[in-house]
């Protein structure tokens, strides 16, 4: 039997790796790293080391993969890609502490695809569904504020004041550019969140869809990188930051990350998963200053501030909603028309909208 605080230290774990990988990937890329290269290697060294892990694992229990499932993978690593894609380029415009505050978007911005897709219904009269879409509304404007008010330092290192000066312009530009890249990131991860458990309703073996998933992925982003980086210096692995942070980004960020949250989001459901959100603000933050000399502006606290208190209406809006539908099971036969929430467990609800 699984342990209750299993899936509590996966997520916590799932956290750390997270913003480990944003911190590391920003280094790498101040090297002259970009985007596309590096996405391209991490995801094609996590599957490489996936495959194995996710044969043995699911040896005696290998569900059989069709044609349409294919298609689904193709599709998650489709998202998934794109969200790795703006969102390493939005922390290479700004900060690692921006980008583990704008995760905290992807709950509302899930919510607001269900509205817009029908899978939710909007009813200001009750009071879930108004938590909910003032949440949203909170989150959103906390994102703004964070990306485009940047304040007085409240943490930093020594900078001379010349020098801060001649570059404040172009640095607050780029936290703009940042911020508006992160946000792109947060809507194509809600969109990944809502295909990865449809896929895992359909095909549970969390391995090998992150297996799949990151084999798609480098097979995507090696086609665009070709593309794109025709010099071929650019993909070159030297200084070693870069082949550490290649080698982190598939070990603990591709592999161990994506695995651990699809281990997760198949027992506890997306809002569980993203109920640890905001504790990747404080990780990044800290880490970000003490170790990296990041600099933490007041704009970031304040909009991070925002950004929680509306992530945690939407969070009570849905457990709110969630007990009422466990109550309303327990009193009556449940009713083949009941919709259950999209933030819950709810990957068969989904999977009859789509079909």
């Amino acid at each position: 039997m699984e342990s209750e605080a299993a899936p509590y230290i996966a997520m916590l774990m799932a956290e750390c790796c997270q913003v480990g990988l944003m911190i590391i990937s920003k280094q790498a890329m101040n090297t002259g790293m970009t985007t596309f290269v590096f996405v391209s290697y991490s995801n094609a060294l996590a599957s490489l080391i996936l495959l194995p892990f996710s044969l043995f694992f699911h040896r005696s229990h290998l569900p059989p993969i069709n044609f349409s499932l294919f298609g689904w993978f193709f599709l998650l690593a489709l998202f998934g890609y794109l969200a790795q894609l703006f969102g390493y380029t939005g922390i290479n415009y700004s900060s690692p502490t921006l980008g583990a505050a704008m995760l905290n978007l992807i709950p509302g911005l899930t919510f607001l695809l269900a509205i817009i897709f029908g899978m939710e219904i909007v009813n200001t009269r009750n009071m879930t569904c108004l938590a909910k879409l003032l949440g949203t509304i909170v989150s959103i404007a906390g994102a703004f504020i964070a990306t485009l008010y940047e304040g007085p330092p409240l943490l930093n290192r020594s900078v001379p004041l010349h020098s801060h000066q001649l570059s404040f312009l172009g640095e607050q530009k780029e936290w703009i550019l940042g911020g508006f890249f992160l946000a792109v990131d947060c809507v194509m991860a809600s969109s990944w969140v809502i295909i990865q458990a449809i896929i895992l309703k359909k095909y549970p073996a969390e391995l090998i869809v992150v297996f799949f998933y990151c084999f798609f992925v480098a097979i995507q982003s090696g086609i665009v990188t070709f593309i794109v980086e025709r010099d071929l210096s650019a993909w070159s692995l030297k200084p070693t930051l870069r082949l550490l942070a290649v080698v982190y980004s598939a070990v603990f960020g591709s592999a161990l990350q994506v695995g651990l949250s699809a281990w997760c989001l198949r027992r506890k459901g997306p809002v569980f998963v993203c109920m640890f959100k905001p504790l990747g603000i404080a990780i990044a933050a800290v880490a970000g200053v003490v170790f990296f000399g990041d600099t933490f502006y007041l704009g970031s606290l304040l909009g991070v501030i925002i950004i929680v208190l509306g992530f945690y209406s939407v969070m009570w809006g849905k457990a709110k909603e969630e007990k009422k539908i466990h109550a309303d099971q327990l009193g009556s036969v449940h009713s083949p028309t009941e919709k259950m929430p999209l933030l819950g467990n709810q990957a068969e609800d989904m999977d009859n909208y789509v079909a």
